[in-house]
């Protein structure tokens, strides 16, 4: 099965480089409008990368987002992480509105909201891309957005940017990618060559402890590889620096006794026995124990979870897979291991989607799925039975998509700025994360101590108020029953 050398996924991620992906989501999206009383900010378009909003308040910056909506969504905001810069985070609401712009412009993949310690935090994998993998740490964030804990990977190694994945038992799951010598004499390869060996590791987030270490090459033959040694430039496994990358683990999931671990590259989900790290069963790839269903055949595909209904979903990149090309999809399994055979429950798609890379699904409280098309820089929402309630346009690609429901109120206080304008002054109140401000009022003095001068109900990230000329102000943040959630400095007009 071919590769499409153009546009593979080590080019897209190698360094956190800017990386403008040409493909189009075929599906019309609309603008949101702005309000009359609040100017849009300013968005510049660019010709090395997305159009990007700028704001008056604060010195943030976010790739534009259009958004359609058809239909009933799933409660929550909406978390990606858009190629710019590396990676960076962001947490917009239906309207394609920034609530939360990662602030330091960090490489940020795998955002979402998560449990541990019986509380919702904010979860993401940080740290440099290179080689079609990454190597940092997975952050652990309060409602605050304080620092809550770091995970590592054990053995002196680092942990890989695709999963960051917290366990009810205080665990994280995370993928490592280490550099071995390795025979690739049985796929036309050096016998002294140079191999990306995959390992899923279970670390405890308190203490550090690795807990559980599989590693791929005890399990997997090298020969499972759908990859060409001659596809991947740079990558044909003759020196360390060259090194070939036969498994691709992407995703790790907790399936109660065992683990179910995504490798893209052979095209297989492998149910692995938590006690002895036996493979238990194979789905998909050249060796599968359970029977793909005719329509249904995924490949090089990416987030594999195990639902709480007993099914496994995956979003399959399928590309490659046809030398036609194809589209993309979110799919459902239902797995008989005694029959050994496979039912598909159902499938995502629509407007032919073609995510070559990177990409998830994700079924919602409620059983809406949402996808993400990865390199195909938009986000869909179906309902269970396949059909489309909403869709995100992207201002740029996204590793993966989540819709979580998230409440914070940040350590830091509201930023505000003003200008004089013709009848007064213009003044500018947002605050970076906070989800539960519902307006802003204007504290302002010309001499004296300053008094309220203005309220207005809060209309996007940043919201912008005309009040009587002045010397200086401030703004109030105001939750929905008025009362005051933070203050902010005060500032020169």
């Amino acid at each position: 099965m071919d590769q499409n050398p153009s546009l593979s996924r080590r080019a897209l991620i190698t360094g956190g480089g800017v990386v403008v992906v040409g493909i189009a989501s075929a599906l019309v999206v609309a603008s949101r409008s702005t309000a009359g009383s609040n100017p849009s900010p300013t968005a510049t378009p660019s010709a090395a990368g997305p159009t990007m909003r700028t704001f008056h308040s604060t010195d943030l910056t976010v790739p534009a987002v259009s958004t359609v909506k058809t239909g009933t969504t799933a409660a929550g905001l909406v978390f990606v992480t858009q190629q710019v810069s590396g990676f960076n985070g962001l947490i917009m609401d239906d309207d394609g509105e920034p609530v939360w712009i990662e602030p330091t412009k960090a490489n940020v993949t795998d955002l979402r909201v998560q449990s541990y310690g019986g509380a919702s935090v904010l979860t993401y994998w940080t740290g440099k891309s290179t080689g079609g993998h990454g190597a940092g740490t997975g952050v652990i964030l309060d409602t605050s957005y304080a620092q809550v804990a770091t995970v590592s990977a054990g053995g002196g190694l680092d942990a890989d940017l695709h999963e960051f994945n917290l366990t009810d038992r205080g665990t994280a799951l995370i993928t490592v990618y280490e550099t071995v010598p390795a025979d690739l004499s049985s796929i036309g390869g050096p016998k002294q060559g140079y191999m990306y060996d995959c390992r899923a590791q279970e670390i405890d987030v308190a203490t550090g402890a690795v807990l559980l270490d599989w590693k791929a090459s005890d399990h997997i033959p090298v020969s499972e590889t759908y990859l060409g040694l001659s596809q991947d430039a740079g990558h044909d496994g003759t020196t360390a620096g060259r090194a070939f990358d036969p498994y691709h683990l992407n995703a790790v999931d907790d399936a109660g006794d065992r683990l179910l671990v995504s490798s893209r590259h052979t095209h297989t989900v492998y149910a692995i026995d938590r006690s002895t790290g036996e493979v238990a069963w194979r789905f998909g790839g050249k060796k599968s124990d359970i029977a793909v269903p005719d329509g249904a055949v995924f490949a090089w595909q990416h987030d594999v979870r195990a639902q709480d209904d007993g099914t496994i979903t995956l979003f399959d990149n399928h590309l490659y897979s046809s030398s036609a090309g194809g589209a993309s999809r979110g799919l459902a399994f239902r797995v008989d291991e005694t029959a050994k055979t496979a039912t598909l429950a159902q499938e995502y798609a629509t407007a032919g989607h073609l995510g070559t890379a990177m990409g998830s699904t994700q079924v919602l409280p409620g059983g809406n799925v949402l996808v993400g098309w990865g390199t195909d820089p938009a986000v869909t929402e179906f309902t269970a039975a396949g059909d489309v309630v909403w869709e995100a346009t992207l201002g740029a690609i996204s590793y993966r998509a989540a819709r979580n429901e998230w409440a914070a109120h940040p350590a830091s206080a509201p930023d505000v700025a003003a200008k004089a304008e013709s009848g007064g002054a213009r003044v500018y109140a947002s605050w970076n994360g906070a989800t539960e401000v519902a307006a802003w009022r204007v504290l302002a003095a010309t001499t004296g101590d300053p008094r309220a001068v203005g309220q207005v109900t809060r209309s996007g990230f940043e919201t912008s108020l005309l009040v009587p000329a002045a010397a200086t102000v401030a703004v109030q943040a105001l939750d929905a029953g008025g009362t005051v959630l933070g203050t902010s400095k005060t500032v020169t007009v």
